[in-house]
């Protein structure tokens, strides 16, 4: 079976988020949102947050952002100190308001030793049993397979054990159909180099996941991102049809989700795991989501990105599925 991977998402591969998705199996790794390393070695007021490693510390991926090669090193430092898997490298975010400081994607877009100096640095300072992964794009709207290639292979000849790709440009953003045979010749350029290819972008349910694996068969996980939000229970529905798939059995959906509970429970624990200065933006960003699945999901959207405190939330969640009962439920 496949490993399934949470992405990291700003302001929603939190705590209360990975607690949701534990509470329908969860899945295999949960990258944490990205942690700035220049804010993280200063330790302001809310860095602590974003350290938290709950409910699952063991499978916890620690993904590091930043432009400053002394900054991410030392800040990878404190991190492999703490539970988890290992630390990932984000080189492949293209926000222009992390790109355009250096950081993200732009690792793919600088001089390939300024890069592979960063890398360096930050195995060496990490123990034997932490792993070392990337996350990365194709690269500049004009990029080559030769110019990608050059930059992956630098990373495994770095030492890096993971990749992840987001098949596609800088520009492409989320527009398109990812590229996924470049993930496929990843696996079969660094079969012999133990070198694990996770597959990221487009996918959100069992029929999406299908077509990508069949397109990069020997691939060791998917990386899902923003459809976790609407369903925090894909991992275990898409596993669960894998399964039922490779078995040769009909897939039973038999797995009651309480939509409303699963609603109400994220709210109580954003208030458990995050300053109260954080829950307006940690509610907002996982209900813009959350509520696209439902009939009148548009209305019941607004009515909680309009966030006017706890209180408000939890009767507008209570309203919703008072005056949609029929939505309260479904199964899997």
């Amino acid at each position: 079976m496949k490993k399934f991977i949470c992405a990291p998402m700003a302001t929603l591969s939190h705590e209360a988020f990975r607690l949701a998705v534990e509470t329908f199996g969860g899945c295999d790794e949960y990258f944490t949102e990205m942690i700035n390393a220049s804010s993280l070695l200063t330790m302001g007021p809310f860095e602590k947050y974003y350290l938290l490693d709950g409910p699952c510390p063991e499978k916890i991926v620690w993904q590091l952002t930043g432009w400053d090669i002394d900054h991410m090193t030392q800040a990878a430092g404190l991190l492999s100190q703490k539970a988890g898997i290992g630390i990932d490298l984000n080189m492949g975010c293209s926000a222009p308001q992390i790109y355009k400081t250096g950081a993200g994607i732009s690792w793919m877009l600088k001089p390939l030793e300024e890069s592979r100096k960063l890398v360096k640095e930050v195995k060496s300072i990490l123990p034997r049993e932490k792993r070392l992964s990337v996350k990365c794009r194709l690269g500049a709207e004009d990029f080559t397979e030769d110019s990608f290639f050059t930059f992956t292979d630098m990373l495994v000849q770095e030492g890096v054990q993971c990749i992840t790709l987001h098949p596609r440009t800088i520009k492409e953003k989320y527009r398109g159909n990812p590229k996924y045979s470049y993930a496929a010749k990843l696996t079969d350029r660094y079969k012999n180099d133990d070198v694990e290819i996770i597959l990221n972008g487009n996918i959100s349910d069992y029929a999406s996941a299908s077509y990508a694996l069949s397109q990069a068969p020997d691939c060791i996980g998917l990386m899902i991102a923003r459809a976790a939000a609407v369903k925090p229970w894909i991992f275990d529905q898409i596993r669960s049809q894998l399964s039922a798939e490779e078995k040769g059995i009909l897939y039973e959906a038999n797995h009651k989700v309480d939509r409303k509970k699963t609603a109400l429970d994220f709210i109580e624990n954003v208030q458990k795991c995050q300053p109260q200065e954080f829950w307006k933006t940690r509610i907002q960003r996982f209900f813009n989501y959350y509520c696209q699945q439902f009939k009148f999901g548009h209305y019941f959207q607004s009515r909680l990105l309009n966030y006017k405190g706890i209180e408000e939330s939890v009767f507008e969640i209570n309203d919703y599925f008072e005056k949609q009962a029929d939505e309260q439920y479904i199964y899997y």
